[in-house]
Order: structure tokens, then C-alpha cells, then sequence
């Protein structure tokens, strides 16, 4: 049997294994280990395994994670949400629709200093939905705008998602983090512009608006948000500024969002406790997938599967559209059942080759990866609200279980609209996610 061959039938093997509801790392690792030794032998998995776990662990890029981690769980613990969605509620809350865009708006801000969807849509869900409940919106909309509003997290820098991301396509974290920021307004924007069209359609499903405020109100509103402001200043800026790298950048953001959960009260008792164990397990799962996933790809990349299978997209001359198409498309049969790091993890070492051997819009090597994480971590937030996993859906459920997972699905299907437009945007016109790359870095 040749080594694609044998590549194909563990990836099925692997496919198996996660439909028994196997951890996806320990699948990764199981399949990959299974396939070296069926390609090469024992001694040389033994080999591999003496040396390539430890220089992956010991990558100084990757002591990023644990510390944006620490930074997302003492912002979830600080009580920094509700200052954003005051703030947002000011400006726009007394428009048709206007305090769920504020949510959404709020959710974008979180992101900036938390870098986590399932952590964004938890948190900014207990501060949003009561005062939704209250102006009487539909739970349709108010669930589902939340709903999406979440998947912000991952998009808006920092990203853990984007930090794997930047560690597996070897680039480098300061430009993907630049490179995010217009895809993620436009989304921020989209999901506003989609509430404004609802409201409009059905009056009925916004509710009456808040009050008006007066701008002193508003200023002082914005006033009430510095931490926030301060921490996103102080981790983009520096790093753009050239005063720190990411890895320091995100120690000095994870402290200073400490010291202002401290001050609002978020660490006392069982909150720092809390943070640190947050911390700890999200990072435990994080290293075991990749741990699983280096394995996998080890095993991938000495079976030549993924360089046959992009010599084979080029013998056969698909263009650069029907190619990516055919990667959207699985991607969004993956979000249905998987989180958007396992799939990066998965398919970014398969699909990457693919992308850099075509010839797109003139666009180098570089411009070309980075692009393709911006195209890859939007597809990946689809699968965040869609079924039959929608984890960010199975969170807002869990804060308002009143509120059945059908009428939250139902919800995110405007926004789901939203979404694929902002795909073929970024697609169609990759300087969208290149923009801010070509001006500034």
C-alpha cells in the first residue's frame, strides 16, 4: 500500500474515532502514531517521540496561549463587560434594534481583551439577555444576536485561535493580529447592519428603545470603560509600537487585567482561584491537541499525502475558486461537529500547501497565508452557531434556559446570512484582510 493510501485510511480511521466521541487530541495522537509505525516502524516513532514533543513545548510562540488565557479569565471575572455594554447602550441603544447591536458592539470589545468566542458569548450573555428580556425583544433575536455577537472573540485580536494559527503556518503573530482588524469590524458591522434589517422587517422582534442619553452621559460612559481601553492600548499598541512582542505584550495585558479585576472585586474569594484553574485546563487541552495534532501531521507529511494532494489540484487545473470553495464547504461540515482549533490543527497543514501552490490574485507567499487564516478563522465561526454543535448557542442556552435551542438557532440565521456575504468579500477581494497589513505593518 503507498503512503497516501495509508494516510487516507488512517485519516477514515480518525473520522471513526470521533464519531465514538474520542477527545480529538488523544484521536489525533492515537491515529498518527498508529501510521508512522505502520509507515516506518516502531523505532522510528520512538525516535520522533523522544525529541518532537519537547521542541514543540519548549517553543518560546507558544507561551502566548496560557497567558492570553489568564488574561480572558480574569477579564470574564472583572466585571469589565457590563462598563462596555453601558458604553454601547449610550450611543445607540435608543435606535430600532439599538441595544442588541450595542450588545453585539460590547462583544467585540470584550473580545479585544479576552480572545476566546465561548468565554465572550458566556459573559457578555449574563450582562446583555436580562436587559433584552426587560425592553421586551424577541428571545429569537436577543439569543441570537448574542449568539453570533460571541464568535467576535476569536476574531478580533488578540486570538488564541490566530496565535495556533501563526505557530502551525510559521507566520508571524504581530501581522495576522493587524490583519484581523478590518475582517472583524466588517463583521462587528455586519451582524449591527442584520439586527437594523430584522427591526425593521418585524418591529415587533426589537422592542421598544432605551431613553436617549445626553452626551455627558455618554462621555461618562466612555470614561467608565478606560481599563478596557487602557489594556487593548497598551497590548495592540505596544506591539505595533515596537516597545514589546506578543508573548510580552500579552504577560503586561494578563497583569494588567488583573490588577483592574482586582479592583472591581472579581478576584476576591473563589475568583482567582477560579482564573488560575480556567487557565490551566484550557491550556492542558490546547497542548494535548497539538500534541496530538503534531503527531498526525508527522505521520501525514511522511505518508506525502498532503504535497500529493496538492499536486493533484494543480494536474487536474481547478481554479483558485473551485479549490477554496471545496475548502469552505468542508470546513462548514467540520464547524457542524468540531471546535475551530481542532480544525485548524487538522487541516491547516493538509489545506495550506493546497492554498500557497496556487496562483491568486498575484498575491506572494506570505500575503497568501496570511489571507487564508483570515478566510479560514471566518469559515470557522460559522461552525460556532450552526447544529448540530453551535457551542456558542449551546452557551447561550445554558444562561437562559428558558430559551429553547431551536428558537436559538432559528435566531442566528440572519446572521448566518451575514456571514457567508463576508466570505465571499474576503474571497473575492483578498485585500480586505490585507489592507491594514499593507498600510501599517
Amino acid at each position: 500500500m503507498t503512503g497516501s493510501a495509508i494516510g487516507l485510511t488512517m485519516g477514515v480511521v480518525m473520522m471513526g474515532m470521533l464519531a465514538l466521541r474520542v477527545q480529538i487530541g488523544i484521536a489525533m495522537f492515537i491515529t498518527g502514531a498508529a501510521g508512522y509505525v505502520w509507515v516506518s516502524g516502531m523505532d522510528p516513532l520512538l525516535a520522533y517521540l523522544k525529541n518532537a514533543p519537547y521542541g514543540r513545548f519548549s517553543l518560546y510562540d507558544l507561551s502566548v496561549v496560557p497567558l492570553f488565557l489568564l488574561m480572558g479569565q480574569f477579564a470574564t471575572h472583572g466585571g469589565l463587560s457590563r462598563a462596555l455594554f453601558k458604553a454601547g447602550n449610550a450611543f445607540i441603544g435608543h435606535w430600532r434594534g439599538g441595544m442588541a447591536m450595542a450588545g453585539v458592539a460590547s462583544c467585540a470589545g470584550f473580545g479585544a481583551i479576552c480572545g476566546s468566542s465561548l468565554a465572550t458569548a458566556a459573559t457578555m450573555s449574563h450582562v446583555v439577555l436580562p436587559e433584552l428580556k426587560r425592553h421586551q425583544y424577541k428571545p429569537s433575536l436577543a439569543a441570537g444576536s448574542l449568539a453570533a455577537g460571541g464568535t467576535l472573540g476569536i476574531l478580533i485580536p488578540p486570538s488564541v485561535p490566530l496565535v495556533i494559527y501563526a505557530i502551525l503556518a510559521e507566520q508571524n503573530i504581530a501581522k495576522l493580529f493587524l490583519a484581523a482588524f478590518v475582517p472583524g469590524i466588517l463583521a462587528a458591522l455586519g451582524y449591527m447592519l442584520v439586527i437594523a434589517v430584522v427591526t425593521r422587517v418585524d418591529p415587533a422582534s426589537g422592542g421598544p428603545g432605551s431613553p436617549k442619553h445626553s452626551w455627558g452621559e455618554r462621555l461618562q460612559t466612555v470614561i467608565d470603560t478606560w481599563p478596557v481601553l487602557l489594556i487593548f492600548t497598551v497590548v495592540i499598541g505596544g506591539i505595533y509600537g515596537g516597545l514589546f512582542t506578543p508573548t510580552e505584550a500579552a504577560s503586561i495585558g494578563a497583569l494588567a487585567t488583573g490588577v483592574a479585576a482586582w479592583r472591581s472585586g472579581g478576584l476576591k474569594g473563589e475568583g482567582l482561584r477560579q482564573c488560575l484553574y480556567g487557565t490551566a485546563t484550557g491550556t492542558g487541552m490546547m497542548f494535548l491537541i497539538l500534541l496530538g495534532a503534531d503527531m498526525l501531521n508527522s505521520f501525514m507529511a511522511l505518508s506525502q499525502l498532503p504535497a500529493e494532494a496538492a499536486a493533484w489540484v494543480q494536474e487536474m487545473g481547478f481554479g483558485p475558486f473551485t479549490v477554496l470553495l471545496a475548502i469552505i464547504v468542508i470546513y462548514m461540515l467540520l464547524g457542524c461537529v468540531m471546535d475551530s482549533l481542532s480544525m485548524i490543527l487538522l487541516t491547516v497543514p493538509i489545506f495550506l500547501p493546497i492554498v500557497l501552490g496556487m496562483e491568486y490574485w498575484g498575491l506572494g507567499l506570505e500575503e497568501k497565508a496570511i489571507w487564508f487564516g483570515m478566510v479560514a478563522l471566518v469559515v470557522m465561526e460559522i461552525g460556532l452557531i450552526t447544529p448540530p454543535v453551535g457551542m456558542n448557542v449551546y452557551i447561550i442556552n445554558g444562561v437562559a434556559k428558558d430559551i429553547p435551542m431551536a428558537t436559538i438557532f432559528r435566531g442566528v440565521l440572519p446572521f448566518l446570512a451575514s456571514d457567508i456575504v463576508r466570505i465571499v468579500l474576503l474571497v473575492v477581494f483578498p485585500s480586505i484582510s490585507l489592507v491594514a497589513l499593507r498600510v501599517f505593518g
